[in-house]
């Protein structure tokens, strides 16, 4: 690590960086998540969290580098994290939600069985987000990399802590198999 990472930055310091080259990717940091999460509040929480660790560990950030790749690796990490964490957890029910839903006049209405789904319906077409939505995480992460927010494959590497060849192989396979997703809708839609 060069001298510049080792130092540290004063309040001033840090607030200046946050405002010149984090903040600036607010909106990015948004989009990524909200790829990753499907749900709003939990992309809203997983940018809070990013940023509040960008701030404490900004004695590490290099002024001068790409604040973006920095930022996304962080999201990154912190959402696996808490994906596994989630993943190990015993599944909650709330009981006063289904006895309300039972006894509702709804009961009859049928229910989506992945409503991450519906919430990407305005974004984009619904066999695209649906195509998405089923790829692994792994080729779900680096299609939103590197189609839809324009990372460079070396770029890619340092967010996802993977080696290069691994960014470019995992990009193939997921560019395939969306391809053999959405090969039907292609041809339906004149393509």
């Amino acid at each position: 690590m060069s001298e510049a990472a080792k130092k540290k930055y004063s309040l001033d310091e840090k607030n200046r960086i946050f405002k010149s080259e984090f903040f600036p990717h607010l909106d990015s940091m948004y989009n990524f998540a909200f790829r990753l999460t499907f749900d709003e509040d939990d992309a809203k929480d997983l940018v809070q969290d990013t940023y509040l660790k960008a701030f404490r560990f900004i004695d590490s950030f290099e002024q001068g580098t790409n604040a973006k790749a920095w930022l996304f690796r962080i999201l990154k990490n912190s959402f696996i994290n808490d994906f596994r964490k989630k993943s190990k957890a015993p599944t909650k029910i709330d009981y006063q939600e289904v006895e309300t839903y039972y006894n509702s006049d709804d009961i009859d209405e049928p229910i989506t069985p992945d409503l991450r789904v519906d919430s990407l319906q305005d974004m984009i077409g619904d066999e695209i987000s649906n195509a998405l939505n089923a790829l692994d995480v792994d080729f779900r992460t680096v299609i939103i990399l590197c189609d839809l927010e324009g990372f460079k494959y070396d770029e890619m590497a340092k967010i996802l802590d993977i080696p290069i060849g691994t960014v470019r192989s995992r990009l193939h396979r997921a560019r395939n198999l969306l391809k053999e997703m959405l090969s039907g809708y292609a041809k339906k839609m004149g393509y």
